[in-house]
């Protein structure tokens, strides 16, 4: 088989895993927020053990096959890699891909007996699929309810296929159903049914992770025009909009990158450009994201504020940055003409779902909980985008496996 086959991508990986020095006290394992054993994982690979690899993954983090794709891993472990001191940092990304795939193609879970326990899990994202496997697997019946009709959340409408392959999730939807997980979509909590119905129905505790899929609104003169649109909104179905030949993103997180190049992909020719109000340096982008839009074609116009949006453009003023200080300068504008605007400013939480109960809520509208997932309501959890604000998957896992320990043993009386 040529090296473009399966036997040479394996083979290209296992020269990789030769390369990590399988360090005592790991730095790409302290840095990861799930302490993933990166050195054991390898070990298993290397002797050809890529099952049990895989699985020693997904004992960890139900969810490797996605983050080892998605987590900013330049952030984390391939960061914090010793190697990278003096040259390349071992790619551990890829390995734990490749095993967390192969485990996912042959895992066969059994069902385990039932401990007596229902649990209601609202939201089908990255919190709520790990909170489903990993409470479904300790023997507890499981509702997992979607306001949407397929499972994945930020995966399935806010993540480009050409970033993340959709089909990983029917494989996660397989496991589900396997382990006993009754799905529920197109069920909005907070019109159709409330929190409190739940309890009444017998349930011993709600988990509630239903994500940040509110787009914040600019303020903006000209933001009901419409020509513009919502970077959130318009990655759930980028075919539904109608673009133009010239389009401007506002904004320079990875919700902006992930518009932008898919707006490049749907204009096939036009252009796309990303206004950013601080300097390159400091965009909030993983860095990967905006190297890979730049590769893609898109434009980027830094240090410059909108102030105005016009049925042929956006209005901008200079930022001027001095002594680590940046401030804007209204005596310099400029109009930076577009067909379309596409606003990429961030997200807040679907508050609709604490109707019916008494859940606390912080300042900025998300679910205040202790660092264990409790909310003030007796037997209500909660964690993800929600809880933290809009963080990666890999964070949102790391915190739903605490509070899956919570509510065990909250549920159990302990």
């Amino acid at each position: 088989m040529d090296k473009n086959g399966k036997k040479g991508v394996i083979m290209d990986l296992y020269e990789e895993a030769k390369r990590c020095l399988k360090c005592r006290r790991p730095p790409c394992s302290e840095h990861c927020p799930l302490k993933t054993e990166i050195p054991d994982m390898i070990r298993l690979f290397e002797a050809g053990e890529i099952k049990k690899a895989g699985e020693l993954l997904f004992a960890n983090n139900p969810l490797s096959a996605i983050t080892a794709v998605v987590c900013p891993h330049d952030n984390n472990c391939k960061g914090h890699c010793v190697l990278k001191n003096k040259g390349a940092a071992v790619s551990f990304c890829e390995i734990e891909r490749y095993a967390s795939d192969f485990f996912l193609d042959t895992y066969e879970p059994e069902k385990p007996p039932l401990n007596g326990h229902k649990v209601a899990v609202i939201g089908a994202g990255p919190s709520g699929i790990t909170m489903s496997v990993l409470l479904a697997m300790k023997g507890y019946k499981i509702t997992l309810i979607e306001a949407r009709d397929k499972i994945g959340g930020v995966l399935q409408y806010g993540i480009p296929n050409f970033r993340l392959p959709k089909d990983i999730l029917d494989k996660y939807r397989a496991i589900l159903d396997r382990l006993g997980v009754l799905f529920k979509p197109n069920t909005f909590v907070g019109s159709n049914i409330t929190v409190d119905d739940m309890f009444t129905d017998g349930y011993s505790a709600v988990f509630i992770a239903v994500g940040t899929s509110r787009p914040n609104r600019f303020g903006l003169l000209g933001e009901t025009l419409g020509n513009v649109h919502y970077a959130v909104d318009f990655l759930k179905s980028p075919s539904s909009y109608t673009l133009g030949k010239k389009t401007v993103v506002i904004g320079a997180g990875n919700v902006a990158m992930d518009a932008a190049r898919m707006a490049v992909r749907k204009l096939k020719g036009g252009e796309v450009t990303v206004i950013n109000n601080l300097r390159d340096e400091d965009m909030s982008a993983n860095r990967h994201e905006s190297n890979m839009a730049k590769i893609d074609g898109v434009r980027f116009v830094h240090q410059k504020q909108p102030v105005r949006i016009c049925e042929d453009g956006v209005v901008c003023c200079e930022i001027v940055y001095e002594n680590g200080q940046y401030a804007e300068d209204f005596t310099a504008t400029e109009k930076i003409m577009a067909d379309t605007v596409i606003l990429a400013i961030g997200q807040g939480p679907q508050a609709a779902v604490l109707i019916g109960t008494n859940v606390a809520k912080t300042e900025r509208g998300l679910f205040e909980t202790d660092e264990n997932g409790n909310t003030s309501h007796k037997g209500v959890f909660a964690a993800g985008d929600v809880v933290l604000g809009p963080k990666t998957v890999v964070e949102a896992v790391a915190f739903t496996k605490r509070v899956a320990e919570s509510i065990d043993g909250y549920c159990k009386g302990l």
